[in-house]
C-alpha cells in the first residue's frame, strides 16, 4: 500500500486551484491523475475531502493517497469461477458465459476471464495475456481455448494463423435468408465515425484486415434464421459485421441493430444471439486432432424454443 504524501501549501501558490498546485508540488503525478483522486475522495485539504475547483490560499495542511490507475491493476489474479470444459497440461478448453469479458480494457478493467485466469493458473502470469489466443466479445458465450505454457501458445497462435482451428458457432439472426447457406469474404476494420463499432472496408483499405466467414442456415423462422457460422479468420465481431454486412443483423445486438436490436414479432433477447458452439483443433504438443461441443446456454435455448413454438404461452 502506498503511504499517503503529507504536505504544506506554500504562501506563493495562493489563488491557485488545488490541482494547480499539487501538480507543482508532486510533478511526478500527472495533473489529470491528481483531478481523479480529487474525484474519488483521495485527497484531503484541511482535514476535509477536497473538491475539483477548490483555491488554496498557504499554509493548507493537503494529504494526498496515491490510487493506482484502473490498467495499472488490470493483471490481478481475482477469484472468479470457471466452467472447464477440457484441462490437460498445455491447454486448458473453458465454456465462458455471456457477459464475461475476455481480458481487461477501457471500461472493464476487472473481473474479466484473464483475471480468473491468473487466479486459477498463477503460472499464467508468465504467458502473454495470460494465456488467451482467441477471443470472444463479452456478451457472447461459448468455447474458448487457453494455452498453459509458452510453447503451446506459439502453436495455437500459429495454427489460428494457418486456418486450422475450428471455430463453430450459432447465431439468429434477423430476416429470411435468400439462400441456404454461402460465405462472406470481406475485409473488417474499424468503422470510420463510430469507434465502438467494425465495418465492411475495401480489401484494399490500409485499415481493414481481411475476413472470411462460412455460414449455413439451420433453421428459418418466419422473421428470423437460426444460423451456423464458421470462422476462417478471427477479427473483432466479425460474425456480427458479416451478418449484417448480408443485411441480416443478429437479434438482440445493441451496437449492429442500434434501439431496435429486438423488433416485433421475435422473442425479445438482451444481448447479441451468438454462441460458440464446437471448437476443434490440432493439439499443440501432442498432435492429437480434438474437438469439444458446449450446449447453448438457457437464455439461447429458450429462443430457439420460443421460434419454434412462437404461440406457446
Amino acid at each position: 500500500m502506498t503511504l499517503p504524501h503529507l504536505l504544506t501549501i506554500p504562501p506563493e501558490h495562493a489563488g491557485k486551484r488545488l490541482d494547480q498546485s499539487l501538480a507543482e508540488l508532486l510533478p511526478s503525478y500527472s495533473r489529470s491523475r491528481l483531478q481523479s483522486w480529487i474525484e474519488s475522495g483521495h485527497i484531503l485539504l484541511a482535514g476535509a475531502v477536497a473538491s475539483q475547483k477548490q483555491k488554496v490560499w498557504g499554509g493548507e495542511q493537503v494529504q494526498v493517497t496515491p490510487e493506482a490507475a484502473p490498467e495499472e491493476t488490470a493483471y490481478q489474479a481475482e477469484d472468479i469461477g470457471l466452467n472447464i470444459v477440457y484441462e490437460d497440461d498445455a491447454i486448458l478448453v473453458i465454456d465462458k458465459p455471456a457477459g464475461l469479458v475476455t481480458h481487461p480494457g477501457a471500461g472493464n478493467w476487472q473481473g474479466t476471464l484473464l483475471n480468473a485466469l491468473l487466479h486459477y493458473l498463477p503460472a499464467a502470469a508468465a504467458i502473454p495475456r495470460a494465456g488467451i489466443v482467441h477471443r470472444l466479445d463479452k456478451d457472447t458465450s461459448g468455447l474458448m481455448v487457453v494455452a498453459k505454457t509458452l510453447e503451446a501458445q506459439t502453436q495455437l497462435v500459429r495454427d489460428l494463423q494457418a486456418r486450422t482451428v475450428k471455430r463453430i458457432y450459432w447465431a439468429v439472426a434477423l430476416g429470411v435468408f435468400a439462400r441456404a447457406e454461402g460465405s462472406v469474404d470481406a475485409a473488417i476494420g474499424r468503422h470510420p465515425t463510430q469507434r465502438v463499432k467494425m465495418a465492411v472496408h475495401d480489401k484494399d483499405s490500409s485499415v481493414s484486415k481481411p475476413a472470411l466467414t462460412y455460414w449455413k442456415v439451420l433453421k428459418q423462422y418466419p422473421r428470423a434464421a437460426w444460423v451456423e457460422c464458421r470462422l476462417a479468420t478471427g477479427r473483432t465481431h466479425q460474425i456480427r459485421v458479416h451478418l449484417t454486412h448480408l443485411g441480416h443483423p443478429l437479434l438482440g445486438d445493441p451496437v449492429y441493430r442500434g434501439k431496435n436490436q429486438n423488433p416485433p414479432g421475435l422473442p425479445p433477447f438482451q444481448r447479441q444471439a451468438l454462441h460458440a458452439v464446437r471448437l476443434g483443433l490440432k493439439h499443440p504438443v501432442t498432435g492429437e486432432e480434438m474437438e469439444w461441443e458446449a450446449p447453448p446456454p438457457q437464455d439461447f435455448a429458450d429462443l430457439i424454443a420460443a421460434l419454434e413454438n412462437p404461440d406457446a404461452s
